[in-house]
């Protein structure tokens, strides 16, 4: 991996300086790849094949379909404002100018939303095709396309993809990308015309990764091979409402809620009950266990979108009232938490009306996707929001009893559908599947993997379940396999101009539920909770598969959107959504999701905010990006005072527990004690829980020895068996978030819980019976783990060194050859933060320290002058590996710096670099 030559000091390059520095990478690059790659490859990889990608970005050219001129104006980070006068003129030119930065991009996310990885990269992705087939996401996204999207929002795409099909006009691959010259090698994949479906499906990815609580349904399941109801509910307490408040607090649920206690109905709740899988244990057993992990080995190879999918991921976004900024309007913040790529999920963008009618209706700037019209996070004129996901429960696995060519439902056969697929793969065989679905249109998952249909035929499950018959698959509901609005909610975003129009715009974001927070310059604030949210019967929390056999566990219906959660100016003057709980259980009627994060971020942010504004105190637009930088360890908080405590007899281990002492839990990359309370962190989860987890949840390749499931007796070797972990370390649990928080801090009251004994280690050393002996284990563990890792001296330990950011380029960055990987990838950058925190720079304890997910932007918005509102992307605004532009923000990002963000003519003319004219 190179070292990190990209990141910038933040000073605004000047032409010449970027004209300098991209001949110098580029002399570099055709050097390297001549001696590495031979002469011919070498001279292939010319200047001007890197050249040839980069895009126009003065003067002018011409666009056949344009109305009239549109203007591009990029400041010195590359990042573009267009002017036009149509709206159709202004999605036209979006569509052209994402395609000059990103259209590589674009083309491999469409392939993955489609199914068609194959026929990009070859035999490799044929696995990958087959789960997406069976999701069947483009078919969603047609039907979308055909039947639930407005004429003007169809009239907007239409008007995307004739500007993305401007760009590749009479362009070869070599032309658009250095990726694609590199495929050259491998085949003669050629990019093909861009439709509106391509963008629609990108929708659906975005759900898939924000899906909700299906990984913990599969882990809890997955856990009943070894572990016991009690036990299991130890892994999943209850959310802390009394300590860390949820999201609406004075909201419209109080009317609701007054009428569910007279009535003492749940309306169709799906009431909570115990998630330790009482409810539905009929649909768990020892050959389901297997099929279940293998279900999530198949759902874990499936490429992310815009995030990895797990427990302690998610995002914060906080909006403070006039009464208590320093402008005397309100101040809105964002930053969500997604998986570190490169380029960036985001792409920033101005989109302007030069004269805002009902002709040209825009006057928009934020956060885009690259592939897709319009602005998802940002601010208008009027008004400002930000987006976190909400959590809730939009996804079941149902377990189907299979029979002959059909599955059995109340004690009756009914007949799968199907239908055939036909995969392409480069310098391969196609190859066909058949996709089958229940009668409601849930996809059978389990067909996609042939050990995970031998599993099915020969799995047992508890009494209750009906006779095996040919065996059991698993199915998903999920609502973003139904057609949705989503794509319509965008544009009215865009042009809403108060709570009002708000609301109804959020309204129609039906798939992925998002926390929205809301304001304005007229100085209000609110929340609101959109979404498709299924109720279930009260058989039915959601929490572990359920038995497809029985119609108890079906879906009654969806929440209407009347009845959902939201806010406006509450009297506490601010309002903060971070994954937490949205309302009190016992305050609302229906249950949205077991599942929430469970609240260290929020209320750590709503400290902040209360701390700020007591005895009077103003925030500010930099106050609101400090707090985003917050590197506070709850958990360190909690576990240091009693770490102290602890006498060790070894002076190596005392030397690093000394580290601790006046040690203000901030987890800076600097910080000796944030690299060893970490580690002292992972150890005590891997000797407390990790060890004790199926290897189905642990880490690949760690191996134990364990007792027998079906072990009885005294524990000796007749009783014992090796078993090695099955999961990726970026998916493998515990990992450390905030759950992991919670399951210590309640488990710490017991100190003599089974759950503090331990086995000794090797030489018999340091046998744990109870909790004080279990954290001196983990202290002794955590001192020689970083002896290994950054030497004996520890003045010469940080976070950072641990603590790192690499960010890879999603396909050829991966898998590639070496050489690739040179070329497209950057890093490391050695980071503060951790898990859990606002900083949120999650890492998977049972893995590894490395960075998995961050910060994907951050953005505060100041509703009094929307010029002096700031924002940072984590890469930069080009996916081309060698423009100036492609991680030109990192470095800030990485500093916790932002960037100005201009919005009104003035300010945008006086930020402009380059300015380019598009032409009819």
């Amino acid at each position: 991996m190179p070292p990190n030559t990209t990141a910038t000091s933040g000073d605004k390059p000047g032409k010449s300086g970027r004209k300098k520095g991209r001949k110098a990478r580029l002399i570099v690059l055709v050097l390297v790849l001549a001696i590495v790659g031979g002469i011919a490859y070498g001279a292939y990889w010319s200047i001007s094949t890197v050249r040839a990608s980069f895009p126009q970005t003065k003067g002018s050219l011409t666009l056949k379909g344009l109305s009239g001129p549109v203007t591009v104006k990029r400041d010195g980070y590359g990042i573009p404002q267009i002017y036009a006068s149509s709206d159709e003129d202004l999605f036209m030119a979006q569509g052209y100018v994402q395609a000059q930065d990103r259209f590589y991009e674009m083309d491999v996310r469409r392939h993955m939303t489609s199914g068609r990885l194959s026929e990009m990269f070859g035999k490799g992705q044929v696995k990958d095709d087959e789960f997406l087939r069976t999701l069947g996401w483009d078919r969603v996204a047609k039907e979308e396309y055909d039947t639930k999207l407005s004429d003007s929002t169809k009239k907007y795409l239409q008007a995307y993809s004739k500007g993305v099909n401007a760009y590749l006009a009479g362009k070869d691959g070599k032309d658009i990308s250095l990726e694609y010259a590199a495929l050259g090698f491998i085949n003669d994949y050629k990019p093909e015309q861009w439709t509106p479906v391509d963008s629609v499906s990108w929708l659906k990815a975005m759900a898939w990764d924000l899906r909700g609580n299906m990984d913990d349904e599969i882990d809890r399941a997955l856990m009943t091979s070894r572990l016991g109801p009690q036990q299991i509910k130890d892994l999943y307490p209850d959310y802390p409402y009394s300590r860390n408040k949820p999201i609406v607090q004075e909201g419209q649920y109080d009317e609701l809620t007054k009428t569910f206690e007279q009535s003492g109905s749940t309306s169709g709740s799906g009431t909570s009950t115990d998630t330790s899988g009482s409810s539905t244990s009929s649909a768990t057993g020892s050959g389901l266990t297997s099929q279940l992990a293998g279900l999530y080995n198949v759902l874990d190879d499936v490429p992310t979108a815009v995030g990895v999918n797990g427990q302690g991921i998610g995002s914060n976004s906080w909006v403070v009232g006039g009464q208590y900024t320093i402008t005397g309007k309100p101040l809105l913040a964002n930053d969500p938490h997604l998986s570190a790529s490169l380029p960036s999920v985001w792409y920033q963008m101005g989109l302007h009306c030069t004269t805002v009618s009902s002709k040209c209706q825009y006057d928009v700037t934020g956060y885009t996707f690259a592939g897709m019209p319009g602005v998802i996070i940002g601010h208008n004129a009027d008004i400002a929001w930000g987006m976190t996901n909400s959590g809730v429960d939009v996804t079941d696995l149902y377990l189907e009893k299979l029979s002959g060519d059909g599955y059995l439902y109340d004690g009756r056969t009914k007949p799968f559908t199907s239908r055939e697929e036909t995969i392409k793969v480069a310098g391969g065989t196609p190859k066909k599947i058949v996709v089958r679905q229940t009668a409601d249109g849930m996809p059978l998952l389990s067909d996609r993997d042939d050990e995970l249909v031998k599993v099915g035929k020969k799995a047992s499950v508890d009494n209750a379940a009906p006779d095996r018959g040919d065996g059991y698959g698993v199915a998903l509901k999920w609502t973003a396999l139904d057609p949705g609005t989503t794509m319509d909610a965008v544009f009215a975003l865009d042009k809403a101009s108060d709570w009002s129009s708000f609301r109804e715009a959020a309204a129609q974001f039906d798939v992925p539920s998002q926390n929205l927070v809301y304001a304005d310059t007229k100085n209000h604030i609110g929340y609101t909770l959109p979404g498709k949210i299924p109720t279930r019967s009260s058989a039915d929390d959601g929490s572990i598969p359920a038995p497809g056999w029985d119609s108890k566990y079906k879906w009654t219906g969806y929440i209407r959107q009347d009845e959902l959660p939201y806010e406006y100016d509450p009297k506490r003057g601010y309002i903060v959504t971070a994954n937490q709980a949205v309302v009190d259980k016992d305050k609302y009627p229906y249950t949205l999701t077991t599942d929430w994060g469970y609240g260290a971020r929020s209320q750590r942010i709503t400290d902040l905010i209360e701390s700020k504004i007591k005895d009077g105190g103003k925030i500010s637009t930099d106050d609101m990006r400090q707090m985003q930088l917050d590197n506070s360890s709850e958990i360190a908080k909690l576990l240091v005072p009693k770490l102290l405590k602890i006498n060790l007899d070894d002076k190596d281990v005392r030397e690093a527990q000394k580290l601790l002492e006046g040690w203000d839990y901030t987890q800076d990359a600097d910080s000796a004690a944030a690299a060893y309370f970490n580690a002292v962190w992972r150890n005590i989860l891997k000797l407390a829980f990790g060890n004790k987890l199926p290897k189905e949840l642990r880490v690949k390749g760690q191996c134990l020895w364990v007792e027998k499931a079906d072990g009885t007796g005294p524990v000796d070797d007749d009783t014992k068996v090796r078993e090695c972990g099955e999961r990726d370390a970026d998916q493998a649990q515990p990992d450390g978030g905030d759950r992991w928080f919670e399951v210590v801090r309640t488990l710490m009251d017991k100190p003599d819980s089974d759950w503090w004994k331990t086995p000794a280690g090797a030489g018999d050393r340091n046998k744990a019976d109870n909790m004080d002996e279990l954290f001196e284990r983990a202290m002794v563990d955590a001192r020689w783990e970083l002896t290994a890792k950054l030497g004996k001296d520890i003045d010469t330990w940080s976070w950072g060194r641990l603590h790192r950011l690499f960010l890879k380029n999603q396909t050829l960055g991966t898998d590639g050859p070496a050489i690739v990987q040179y070329v497209l990838n950057r890093g490391p950058w050695k980071l503060s933060g951790g898990e859990a925190t606002v900083n949120a720079t999650g890492w998977n304890a049972a893995g590894g320290y490395g960075v998995v997910w961050v910060p994907s932007m951050r953005m505060v918005v100041n509703l009094d002058d929307l010029d002096k509102s700031k924002w940072i992307n984590l890469t930069g605004a080009s996916g081309h590996a060698f423009s100036a532009h492609y991680t030109d923000q990192t470095g800030k990002w990485a500093d916790g710096e932002l960037l100005p963000w201009s919005f009104s003519d003035k300010a945008v003319d006086k930020s402009t670099g380059d300015t380019l004219v598009l032409k009819p």
